[in-house]
């Protein structure tokens, strides 16, 4: 009979695996590998080879605290000839004398988490166990048959790979772009995004059903959504806050990345990160998605409508001077950022697979938690409001209609006439490039088509139809040219007369600093004209002067400020309303590269950035960060004052430890000038092999 067959060493190949699979930045030690795709290891025996048909192997894999094979949390499966299709298998992939290199692979609708992986040997009647180690299986947008299958590779590469990206802010006339480190292969960003899901309170009352729902992307995403901000008092990542207080925290606008976000929620015991806004919930879901291998994406809607009684109207009351009369809780937020995760909705009929809107940003309940999604790109485009998850809402954010009301003295109130103006520009950042992609055709039919009016009408929604613009006055809100933080500048309210009679009319001009999410502080400029005579088929521009000393102490960090316009024409009493929100520019960041970038040498960048204030500012801070180069962040405290027109300046040097094209990210933070942005690609060389490091 022969003697048993012991197990000496054995090698998970980590590095290898981890090439293959597309998970080597964030291996580090462990094994990381994607569903449905065979990863090898090597077994060493001592004493003797194996023999097959002698000797029996077989593996058992587990995850979750209380893995059950009919939940899919544990499987127990024996070395074949061939690979299994619909569970694990194990293959022999190559035998040298005492060695056996084994083909492992998971069928492709696996559960996704930390494995731990065992191997029993028996030879007769005797058999030994072995743990061989963990591995953490992820979902595979490579493999045609995952749930998370994404066609093309440069979308995989943006999507699933790309550790940098840009968001889009500012105003759907002024559309800025802020840098973000996504950083979800940086280290520890893996076990925290496990340690998310295992926080959830879905996991804790339930640990058996939430694990072995682990291999669906949905409830993935609709668990992200809601742990992504703690409103539920769930332990999530962050803690929401609009009011412009934030000394006890950091600002929403300081922030660079995720990964700083998510260090801190892990650090500091699962308490909420001081603070977040609507971009930093979506950028810190898509590293989260990401890092778990679902293709994802941030997008920003501009005009984004928060209908919270479901009615797709939002009423807005102004008194006769543009004011605010009373507070509804419908608002327009000047835009919206939520996430877009690739997916099969094999839960709903045909026609709904590929973009779903995930939204973490709290706002309203879902099944009693603060979520929002997936809801399919699809289905808000068509209206289909019955379907999972949340489409009323997203449909209401793209597609509700503005209705103004001015209230007279005597509390009577007159309709406006308002052009549709929600949902506009839906932006992403482009595939492979720094360039906008405008994706608003996905959402919703071109403005004021046929299709476009059906879908609402499907919405079961009796539009009040506001097109009826073409005769009778006109009124926008037009700007100079830029407006920059510490500057004066106009803006015109231009009116038209279509008809053939002279009009008399009222102006009233007021503008406001505002934020983002639509609501406004003080005054900051002012204009009242009792008789404007408005000449047939002409055109009149009047200007307002905004000055830097008026809105310089009340700007918010939002950089925003909001022009109402309302013109009442004396003979009919109808009363016409524009809106405009003017962004007020930061000074532009300047990033020098210093030398030829290469891996594991030192690279030096200068930062700078000129004050255009009429004042010092103080408590300058510069934070740099850029995954695959500066190894976390590098935060400078200038000492001294930065004076009027003075240029603030440091440099930093790094080791980047990755070859390829990264982005280094600039936050500057000072009393009077915050959030201000910058980045710069740098394409760092591969290191010769000459001087690898260890000579």
């Amino acid at each position: 009979m022969a003697e048993d067959l012991v197990l000496e060493t054995w090698d998970l190949q980590c590095e290898r695996n981890g090439r293959e699979h597309r998970t080597a930045e964030m291996g580090g030690q462990q094994l990381v590998v994607r569903r449905g795709q065979p990863f090898t290891i090597t077994l060493r025996f001592s004493g003797r080879a194996y023999e097959d048909g002698v000797d029996k192997l077989a593996f058992n894999v587990e995850t979750g605290p209380c893995p059950i094979e009919t939940s899919g949390t544990r499987s127990h499966f024996a070395m074949t000839d061939f690979p299994e299709e619909s569970g694990w298998s194990a293959v022999v992939q190559q035998q040298d004398e005492d060695s056996l290199s084994v083909s492992l692979c998971s069928p492709t609708s696996a559960r996704v988490g930390r494995y731990s992986l065992t191997l029993e040997t028996s030879t007769g009647y005797e058999g030994s166990s072995y743990l061989l180690g963990d591995f953490v299986l992820l979902f595979n947008p490579w493999h045609p048959e995952d749930t998370v299958f994404l066609r093309d590779e440069d979308e995989r590469r943006e999507y699933v790979l790309s550790q940098q990206g840009l968001i889009y802010q500012g105003t759907r006339d002024y559309i800025t772009s802020t840098p973000w480190n996504f950083g979800q292969f940086e280290d520890e960003i893996l076990s925290i995004c496990l340690k998310l899901l295992d926080t959830n309170p879905k996991f804790l009352r339930d640990q058996n059903k939430d694990c072995s729902r682990r291999n669906d992307p949905a409830y993935i995403g609709r668990v992200v959504s809601a742990m992504v901000n703690c409103n539920d008092e769930d332990r999530g990542v962050l803690a929401g806050r609009w009011d412009n207080h934030y000394e006890d925290g950091m600002s929403p606008m300081a922030w660079i990345g995720s990964v700083d976000i998510l260090k801190r929620w892990n650090n500091f015991g699962c308490q909420p990160v001081k603070y977040g806004q609507c971009w930093v919930f979506a950028a810190v879901a898509c590293t989260v998605m990401r890092c778990l291998g679902v293709p994802s994406r941030v997008v920003t809607n501009y005009n984004s409508a928060h209908d919270t009684n479901g009615n797709l109207v939002i009423d807005r009351y102004l008194n006769e001077t543009g004011e605010e009369d009373r507070r509804s809780r419908d608002m327009i937020w000047n835009f919206h950022c939520w996430v877009e995760s690739w997916m099969a909705r094999p839960d709903l009929a045909p026609g709904y697979d590929g973009w779903q809107a995930l939204d973490p940003t709290p706002q309203e309940k879902s099944e009693g938690v603060f979520c929002c999604g997936p809801a399919p790109v699809r289905a808000i485009k068509e209206g289909d409001l019955r379907l999972k998850y949340d489409i009323p809402f997203i449909f209401a954010e793209v597609n509700a209609d503005v209705v103004y009301w001015v209230v007279q003295r005597d509390g009577s109130q007159k309709k406006s006439i308002h052009s549709s103006v929600v949902g506009k520009n839906i932006s992403t950042k482009s595939v492979g490039r720094d360039s906008r992609e405008d994706i608003t055709h996905t959402y919703k039919y071109p403005e004021g088509s046929e299709k476009e009016r059906e879908v609402f009408a499907k919405a079961e929604h009796e539009t009040s139809s506001l097109r009826e613009e073409d005769e009778g006055l006109h009124l926008k809100i037009k700007l100079s040219e830029g407006a920059n933080n510490g500057c004066d500048f106009d803006v015109f309210a231009v009116m038209t007369n279509n008809t053939d009679t002279e009009r008399a009319c009222r102006l009233m001009l007021c503008a406001r600093t505002a934020s983002y999410n639509g609501t406004v502080g003080p005054q900051c400029g002012m204009k009242d004209l009792l008789n404007v005579t408005l000449e047939p088929r002409a055109e009149k521009s009047v200007p307002l002067r905004i000055l830097y000393e008026k809105y310089g102490e009340s700007l918010t960090q939002d950089n925003l400020i909001k022009v109402v316009a309302l013109l009442t024409e004396y003979q009919t009493g109808d009363i016409i309303v524009a809106v405009r929100d003017v962004y007020i520019q930061n000074p532009e960041i300047k990033i020098r590269i210093l030398g030829e970038p290469m891996q594991n040498r030192k690279l030096v960048a200068e930062v700078s950035l000129v004050n255009p204030l009429a004042a010092p500012l103080h408590n300058c801070v510069f934070v740099v960060e850029g995954a695959g180069l500066t190894n976390g962040q590098r935060i400078k405290e200038l000492e001294e004052p930065v004076e009027p027109q003075a240029e603030a300046k440091f440099r930093v040097d790094f080791v980047p430890p990755q070859a390829g094209l990264h982005k280094l990210m600039v936050d500057f933070e000072s009393d009077k000038l915050t959030g201000v942005k910058g980045y710069r690609n740098v394409i760092i060389a591969p290191q010769p092999n000459t001087d690898s490091p260890g000579r």
